[in-house]
């Protein structure tokens, strides 16, 4: 089942297995089946502390769960966990088998702290790069803590359950048998939405924090680089960030970042991290803020309040929130949100497999991602206001090559139809003719673009009016001590290498900023005398 590179791979990482696991299959005759058989005796093969029991009796089948010798419960996969899930297979047997999570114990003891009856169902598709982190989470949770039961479902496999409980993105969650969430949440998201009373503990913790030198308010590319430069002039540096990484985490492939030859956003943005962590910034994550608080004097401490009521304090703070998918705003988008509509092709775009549907952008996402589901779906519309495509030349070349591609600009979305909870259509104008069409089909793709996450930033400093942060060329902004960076400010072209240099700009315009404040008037000398 695996190649000779995997089974290496496997064989490597089976060594740190501490203690007994077992493997119990539920399998019947299906094809599935025996392709799930034939990775546990794969996974069997590489390392006596595995054995293999096919006696289980779940309905799903084929799936199999890893439980520790002698036991029967523990993390499921129904369906095989291979392409971007292969990663979260390996993780549920070393953690299974004794190996420690590479997580903060605060979390490990909030997960093992979980008390109730919580019963997960995750769906997955193998071609989603948002997936891994939802399931390696829930699988985490199951494996620290017997209340938690965590199965992993590929959607490819089970079609007919994603058909009835009309799953139309991924990862989606259930838990006890209702919508508990979609798209990616980190194992603190999801604790964070189990326990209760976690929200007034992580006020308490910031509000008990000393003020930082620098608070850097966004953890994507722009503040990453600015916490690496800024602690490395041995200050004190803070980052708050709503979801580390920020919309890197949603980027597929990254081929323009230079001296990268190629990579991914999960794996980028946990890179960021790492170098972050390593010069001792204190990270504070899931963390979004709400009001900015300009210092009273010259010289103040700037604060920034965030959504738990927690209070942060600062000489200088540097704003790097970023952006977010730009919705269409027309009636029916957030009626079938996960429904139909959907913004990941990658992520999504499988689970739209021999239907119809459609792209609404002419840039370059638009295009790419019309590219993506032609060679999955059975037809793609793609949707532009403008009068020609805007995304670069061979892209669009390759587009109009695509046999099951309907291209239609001067075209304006006026609606999404649904009916029973799912989209049936879209209708659009004709801007020359003013004529209206509907086009019949089962998903809406958006891909217009960006909006800048700054709408809690209103009153408080200056913004243009597509909201974005005015910064001048060091990347301060019309409030003394207040610098920005990134996709959320005025800076042109919303790209990853000029978000991490606007980062370090301003990293540097703070510790100047800093530099030039008054000295603190020593302490008084007392004699012993």
């Amino acid at each position: 089942m695996l190649d000779a590179t995997l089974k290496a791979q496997l064989q490597q990482y089976m060594g740190m297995l501490r203690q007994p696991i077992r493997l119990i299959a539920s399998l019947d005759d299906s094809a599935a089946s025996q392709e799930m058989r034939g990775l546990l005796d794969d996974i069997v093969g590489v390392s006596d502390k595995i054995s293999l029991d096919v006696s289980g009796q779940d309905a799903r089948k084929p799936s199999f769960v890893i439980a520790r010798e002698g036991e029967t419960s523990g993390v499921r996969f129904a369906g095989l966990p291979l392409g971007h899930e292969f990663t979260s297979l390996v993780l549920a047997l070393l953690w299974t088998g004794g190996h420690p999570p590479k997580v903060e114990q605060e979390v490990i003891d909030s997960i093992k702290a979980l008390d109730g009856d919580f019963a997960f169902e995750v769906y997955m598709s193998l071609s989603c790069h948002n997936c891994p982190d939802v399931v390696q989470a829930l699988s985490l949770m199951a494996i620290l803590n017997p209340k938690v039961r965590t199965v992993v479902i590929e959607g490819g496999t089970f079609q007919q359950e994603v058909t009835d409980r009309e799953i139309m993105a991924v990862p989606m969650v259930f838990l006890n048998g209702q919508v508990f969430g979609s798209g990616r949440m980190t194992v603190e998201e999801i604790v964070a939405k189990l326990d209760t009373n976690a929200g007034e503990r992580e006020a308490a913790k910031l509000n008990a924090k000393d003020a930082y030198d620098v608070l850097i308010v966004g953890g994507g590319p722009a503040g990453a680089a600015a916490a690496v430069y800024a602690a490395r002039k041995g200050i004190r540096v803070g980052v708050a960030a709503e979801r580390f990484g920020g919309q890197v985490n949603d980027t597929l492939a990254i081929e323009n970042y230079i001296s990268v030859l190629e990579t991914d956003g999960p794996k980028f943005a946990a890179a960021l991290e790492a170098q972050v962590r390593h010069y001792e910034v204190d990270v504070m994550n899931l963390q979004r803020a709400e009001k900015l608080i300009p210092a009273t004097e010259p010289g103040g401490l700037v604060q920034v309040q965030m959504a738990n009521g927690g209070v942060l304090k600062a000489r200088s703070v540097i704003l790097s929130t970023g952006a977010r998918w730009r919705n269409v705003n027309v009636p029916g988008e957030q009626e079938y949100k996960n429904k139909g509509v959907a913004y990941c092709p990658h992520c999504d775009g499988p689970l739209f497999k021999g239907k119809r549907t459609a792209v609404i952008g002419g840039g370059n996402s638009g295009v790419e991602a019309a590219i993506d589901l032609a060679g999955i779906v059975q037809h793609v519309t793609l949707i532009e206001f403008a009068d020609q495509l805007k995304a670069d030349a061979v892209l669009v070349s390759k587009l109009k090559s695509l046999p099951n591609v309907t291209i239609h600009v001067n075209a304006q979305t006026t609606e999404i139809t649904g009916a029973d909870g799912k989209v049936n259509g879209l209708k659009y104008k004709d801007r020359v003719s003013g004529q209206e069409h509907l086009v019949p089909l089962e998903g809406v793709f958006v891909q217009i673009g960006l909006v800048p996450n700054t709408e809690w930033l209103k009153g408080t400093l200056e913004l243009s009016r597509f909201g974005e942060i005015v910064v001048d060329a060091k990347g301060h902004t019309n409030v003394e001590g207040v610098f920005a960076a990134g996709d959320c400010t005025t800076v042109p072209y919303k790209q990853i290498v000029i978000a991490a240099g606007e980062g370090a700009k301003a990293a540097l315009s703070a510790f100047d900023h800093l530099i030039r404040q008054p000295a603190a008037a020593p302490a008084e000398f007392v004699s012993a005398a």
